[in-house]
């Protein structure tokens, strides 16, 4: 596989931490895992309190830049790397929940990080309809997401699905996710493994053939 570097995107509820996790075990690579449990403003934001997104969007901000600095000193290229989010990540939330007023602020510092954060050789996007989203969400019955109503998991579908659509920085796969389990069956990750393996540069999508 030709990619050092590669960012695995997708809303919550698409499934992406278990495939982040099989796929560094079939690749023998080293993984990045965003710190969300450790904002110690989400509870906050969850509840409204006037400030609150702001706090937490720089947190995470902040988190993810320390993270991809890391990655940098420690030699990126040593080993293969999987990173369950892309940095640009930040300023689609930052877009979704903060004021105008806050937005002038975080924007400032976004370029300002952006710029020594390295680039992924690939992002694969995993994505699914709004209403499986929930319902996966649903089943898996987490408390820390009992607070995300349809219309907000909606808003937050749609900004990821226009920011990749218009996506160009590096090579793109857009796997359609509504019909595969790639926690339950195994052959649907070994052809996700495939597909990455077969890519080349531009965007590619990849629909899954439902097993079920």
């Amino acid at each position: 596989m030709g990619f050092n570097f590669v960012a695995v995107e997708g809303v919550v509820g698409v499934g992406k931490s278990p495939v982040v996790e099989r796929l560094a075990e079939r690749l023998e690579a080293h993984t990045v895992r965003e710190e969300w449990g450790e904002n110690p403003f989400l509870r906050s934001f969850y509840d409204g309190r006037p400030g609150a997104a702001f706090q937490a969007e720089l947190f995470f901000l902040l988190s993810r830049y320390r993270q991809q600095q890391e990655l940098v000193q420690r030699r990126l290229f040593d080993q293969c790397t999987i990173s369950d989010y892309v940095f640009e990540r930040s300023k689609l939330f930052a877009y979704l929940n903060l004021e105008d007023s806050e937005l002038l602020i975080y924007e400032k510092l976004y370029a300002l990080l952006a710029e020594g954060v390295p680039r992924p050789d690939l992002v694969v996007y995993l994505q699914a309809p709004t209403e499986v989203l929930m319902k996966r969400i649903r089943q898996r019955g987490r408390p820390e997401e009992s607070h995300l109503s349809p219309e907000y998991l909606g808003e937050v579908n749609r900004a990821y699905n226009h920011y990749f659509f218009h996506y160009t920085q590096t090579p793109l796969l857009v796997v359609n996710t509504a019909e595969v389990d790639f926690v339950k069956h195994a052959e649907d990750l070994d052809d996700l493994v495939k597909q990455i393996r077969q890519m080349g540069k531009g965007t590619q999508y990849y629909v899954p053939l439902s097993r079920h």
